[in-house]
This record gives structure tokens, sequence and C-alpha cells, in this order.
């Protein structure tokens, strides 16, 4: 880009015919296109006796010979000789001075996507703008806009200063912290009794060492500096809840993590009367898959007992309404169901006893039901036609009726197996959640 470029006599011309002939003036650079600040000297050319540069960009000088530096931009220098008679004449050169600015989020996650920004001055469409990190590699490249701006992305996965380049012009640096994924499983049921640990990834590996502290009741039980896979043994002789917090220092370009977990160490066995933090457990699990529940706490009630239905209903279980080891067994890789149908609706299930709310083709709630003893309640798509809140004389509470007298309602018992005289029955504690969802007009499946 640096080169002397000669730049064509401009010629003033006199209105009266016996004036002097205007001087001839050329004018040529060391250099018209570079990495700002530029700097640039000016030289013209010609028979005339003094010049006058105007650099374009406020600045002025005389002689045949000026030196300038040009920041970032797009500027015509103009030079005006003037002959021994007064006559003037101008040449012109363009020179351009380009700068690259460069920002981005100096912290990202492991292995995300960082998107870097930037400008290109003065703006020139279409140039390709190349991203290399400070050791020279090459990370990405991207192409300029009308406007001079860039966007180029690309995956972090360990820290550094990156620049851009656009030929012999660098942007500003951007120094690139890595904040690690840190994360941790417990491997073991939790049962008492039972072994029990926790297992730790860092990512990367090199982001240094994890502190780990695990506490009972507010008590250090064990801790330490770990590795990247680390397993640690916690206690499980008896019913306790965990809590454990992980942490990176951050270093060497490294942003600081930290995690906290909670595991409870539970008894197998619970029942209807059962409370504690086995109870707690059950109950966040059963919450997660989308099973009704009135709270989730640590008291086992009647609404735990129809959340424990539902669940060995949809495994098919024995239909005790408590909990025991298997249960627990197939509790820790359970599922939630999947939807039949799409779209905002309720599923109920006559061969599983249970019915399914469910909202953009996902299941967001379940409960344990019972339809007709004698088979009668009818399969196929309704809607519902009419609701009458609160109790009937005959018992039915918060209904919804889809078919004649066929409703989905609230009912003070529900067995665990088909029983009522058709209609669909929920538990009462639930009948106001499940017709809130239901309003006239609302689709139905029975299948």
């Amino acid at each position: 880009m640096r080169a002397a470029i000669v730049v064509m006599v401009v010629l003033a011309f006199s209105p009266a015919a016996t004036a002097a002939a205007p001087p001839t003036v050329g004018a040529t650079a060391t250099a018209t296109s570079g990495a700002a600040p530029l700097k640039v000297v000016l030289t013209a050319s010609g028979d005339g006796v003094s010049y006058h540069w105007d650099f374009g960009d406020g600045a002025a000088a005389d002689g045949a010979t000026v030196e300038h530096v040009y920041q970032a931009g797009a500027f015509t220098a103009r030079v005006t000789g003037t002959s021994a008679s007064g006559e003037s004449a101008t040449a012109s050169i363009r020179v351009l001075s380009f700068a690259v600015t460069l920002k981005a989020r100096q912290v990202v996650g492991y292995a995300q996507h960082l998107r870097f920004a930037g400008k290109l001055v003065p703006a020139v469409s279409r140039k390709r703008i190349s991203l290399y990190t400070a050791d020279g590699r090459r990370a990405a490249r991207g192409r300029t806009t009308r406007n001079g701006s860039f966007r180029i992305g690309v995956p972090v996965r360990r820290p550094g200063t990156y620049v851009a380049r656009f030929g012999d012009v660098v942007s500003n640096a951007i120094a690139v912290r890595v904040r690690p994924s840190l994360s941790a499983s417990f491997l073991g049921s939790g049962v008492v009794g039972r072994p029990l640990q926790l297992a730790v990834r860092l990512r990367p590996a090199g982001a240094g060492l994890v502190r780990v502290e695990i506490r009972r009741r507010g008590r250090l039980v064990t801790g330490g500096e770990y590795h990247s896979g680390a397993r640690i043994r916690l206690p499980s002789s008896r019913v306790a809840e965990y809590r454990i917090a992980l942490s990176t220092a951050g270093s060497d370009g490294y942003a600081p993590r930290r995690l906290t977990l909670r595991k409870i160490v539970f008894y197998p066995r619970l029942e209807v009367g059962s409370t504690g933090p086995s109870v707690l457990a059950l109950n966040e699990a059963l919450g997660r898959l989308h099973i009704a529940l009135g709270a989730v706490d640590s008291s086992f009630g009647l609404d735990t007992r129809d959340a424990v239905v539902a669940f060995q209903k949809l495994h098919g279980l024995p239909r005790t309404g408590s909990v025991d080891a298997r249960f627990w067994r197939v509790l820790s890789t359970g599922n939630a169901p999947r939807a039949r149908y799409p779209g905002d609706h309720i599923e109920v299930s006559k061969a599983l006893q249970v019915l399914f709310v469910v909202r953009g083709g996902q299941v967001i709630l379940i409960s344990h039901v019972s339809t007709g003893a004698t088979g009668n309640t009818p399969v196929g798509l309704w809607h519902v036609y009419s609701k009458v809140a609160g109790w009937l004389p005959d018992g039915m509470f918060d209904s919804s009726f889809f078919l004649r007298g066929f409703a989905i309602h609230g009912y003070p018992t529900v067995p665990f197996y088909p029983g009522s005289h058709g209609c669909v029955r929920v538990p009462v504690w639930l009948a106001p959640r499940i017709y809130g969802y239901d309003p006239p007009g609302s689709t139905i499946y029975i299948y």
C-alpha cells in the first residue's frame, strides 16, 4: 500500500485572453493508505513559486514538501500552487488512514460462542477481517458491511488475547477470560446404608483445583481441594441432609466458579404420616416429574399418597400409596410421560388410570384418577360444555361436564382402580386446580 502516486495537474483558466497562464501543479505522496496514525510525506511539483497544502482534516501547511500524520479516516489533500504573476492551480490526492476497533465480552463460559464486534474506519464494504489469537493463530474471519462494521464468532475453550486484522492494520487487543464448566453428580441412590459418592467434574481440567466443602447441620463433614474427576465418599449410615459447596479460585485467565448442591440420605420405607428429609426428597423428586402435590414439604400426607399412586400407575408398580426400596429404584430413573396429542388439552388414560394436563404438547401436571367401574367412561375427543363450581348434592366437586352427565370432578374417595359411576374422579384437594385448566370449550381426550 506504500507507493508514490502522481496526480494529474488541474488547470485553472483565466477569463481574460491576455492573462498569464496558471502554473502547472502536481502532487505525490509516500503513502496513500495504511494503518492509522499514518505518516505521509506530500510533495508538490510544477512551476509554481509557492505551495499551500490543505490536508483535508482541518490542518494546513506551506511548502513544496510537507509531512503530516493522519488519524483514522478518508481524506483528500489539496495543494494550491501560485505563480510569480499570482495565477494559481490545484492538485489533490486521496489518503485512506485505516483503523480497526474490536469489542467483546471479557468473560465467557467454557466452550461457549463468543461474538466479537468491530468496525473498519473509514468504512469500506465487504473487506475481509481476520481474528487472531496472541500466538498468531487465525481463529475466524468475517467481512465488513456497508458501514464498515463486522461480527465474528468463535467458540472459546481457553483464555487468551484476540486482535482483528485488516492487512497490516491491527485492532486493539481483547483479553478474554474463561469461566470453567463446574458440575457434580451423585453416585448412589441416597438410601441409608447404601454407598454414596460425589463425583466432581471441571472443564477444562487445566482450570485448576476444585475446593469442596460438605456440611451437615452447618458443620463441616469433609472437604479439601480436588482435581477434576475426583470421587468423594459421603457418609450414609444414617438419615442426613448434606449441603455441598464447590468452588474454583480463578487464576491464569480463568474466572472463578461456584456451585451449591444438596443431598438427602433417607430411609426407603415411607407412608402416610412419615416426616423428615426422606419425605422432602420424595416430594421433590415427584414434583420434578410434574406429578401433582399439595405442597413440596417434609410431610407425607394424602397429597403425597396420591402422587405416589400416580407414579406407581405410570410405572406398573403395585398401587399401595406407600414407598419402598423398589419404588426408590424406579423413581431414580423415572421420566415425565409424553403427551399423546399436541396443543393445550387434558388427557385421561383409562388403562393407566391417570390424568394429564397438557400445555403446548407438554405434560405439566399428572394426577391419579378413577374412571367408570364398568368401563363405561366414554372414549373419544370431547369438549367441556358446562362447569359447576363447588359441591353438588351427589358429592361431586368442581365439575367439568364433557358429555351428558359425564364429568371430570373431585370426589371424597378416589380408588386406586376404576370405581366411579362413569365420571373421571380426581382427589378433592386437587380438583380446583384441574377445574382451572379446563374452561368451557376446552378439549378432553379419553383413551
